[in-house]
């Protein structure tokens, strides 16, 4: 495995271990470039987290376009790598507390065995 892989398994398990609904974009040519590793939902609060396997690999100019452009509409956007990757739980429980008393609006049914 990769150590930009190490991360991303890292990643995966906190991101499971707070129950946050997450996603991995497909990069095969046919989407759109530059998007997020992970494209997450906190408690309504859209978070999209760029790896790297060190604090030495910078994101491309458009991964940092991308990240601007979140943060514009009111997203947070990480830039995660193995020397800071322990502290995204903190930072998930700092944005479910800023996401606290938010009303949770859905379209679709929400079985009893959730």
């Amino acid at each position: 495995m990769t150590p930009e892989g190490k991360v991303k398994d890292t990643v995966k398990q906190i991101l499971k271990a707070h129950d946050v609904y997450y996603f991995m974009p497909v990069s095969n040519g046919m989407g759109a470039m530059g998007v997020f590793d992970f494209v997450c939902c906190v408690d309504g609060v859209f978070l999209g987290i760029e790896c790297k396997s060190d604090a030495k690999k910078q994101p491309t100019p458009l991964q940092i376009r991308n990240a601007q452009k979140a943060m514009n509409s009111g997203g947070v956007a990480l830039l995660i790598h193995k020397d800071n990757v322990m502290g995204l739980g903190d930072i998930i429980s700092r944005l479910k507390e800023r996401a606290h008393g938010f009303s949770k609006h859905s379209i679709w049914p929400v079985s009893s065995d959730d």
